[in-house]
């Protein structure tokens, strides 16, 4: 890979990690149970798919 296409990877790596953070701190701050239930799994499937990204890079 390019020094470039590294660089998307990495980009493409630290939003998937912060977007994961954001919901995970919005959940841990809401008071509507059902929001806090769908922010949850959000942090969840996100951290499913940076695995999954992850582990295809180091396969």
């Amino acid at each position: 890979m390019s020094p470039k296409e590294l660089l998307y990877i990495e980009d493409t790596l630290d939003h998937m990690c912060e977007s994961k953070k954001c919901c995970s701190d919005f959940a841990t701050q809401t008071q509507d149970p059902a929001l806090r239930t769908l922010l949850q799994d959000i942090t969840a499937k996100q951290a499913e798919a940076y695995a999954k990204f992850y582990s295809l890079l180091n396969g």
